[in-house]
C-alpha cells in the first residue's frame, strides 16, 4: 500500500501564487508517476500535471506558463508550483502516485483563488 498526502492549499489572491506538497510512504517503487488533478465544484476532475521519477513533465494547456511540478525523489515528494492564479483555479487539488501496484490518491487540498 501507498499513502499520498498533500498540504499547501489555501486562500489567495488573483495573480497571487501557492506551493502545494505532497508526499508519498510506505511501498514505493523507483519507478512512478506522480502527479497533480483538481475538481472544481459541479465540474469533473481533471489533469494539472505529471512528473515521472526521471524528470519529465506534463501539464493541461490551461496551466502551461504558469504551473510548474516538481520533485525530490530522496523524500518521495512532489510539489505544485502555481503561479499568475485565477479564479478559475479554484478547486481541489489531488495528489496521485502511481507505480505497477496501481493508481494512490490523496485526500484533496483546497485551493481558493478570490478575484
Amino acid at each position: 500500500q501507498v499513502q499520498v498526502v498533500e498540504s499547501g492549499g489555501g486562500l489567495v489572491q488573483a495573480g497571487g501564487s501557492l506551493r502545494l506538497s505532497c508526499a508519498a510512504s510506505g511501498n514505493i517503487f523507483s519507478i512512478n508517476v506522480m502527479g497533480w488533478y483538481r475538481q472544481a465544484p459541479g465540474k469533473a476532475r481533471e489533469l494539472v500535471g505529471t512528473i515521472t521519477s526521471d524528470g519529465s513533465t506534463n501539464y493541461a494547456d490551461s496551466v502551461k506558463g504558469r504551473f510548474t511540478i516538481s520533485r525530490d525523489n530522496a523524500k518521495n515528494a512532489v510539489y505544485l508550483q502555481m503561479n499568475s492564479l485565477k479564479p478559475e483555479d479554484t478547486a481541489v487539488y489531488y495528489c496521485t502516485y502511481r507505480c505497477r501496484l496501481g493508481v494512490y490518491w490523496g485526500q484533496g487540498t483546497q485551493v481558493t483563488v478570490s478575484s
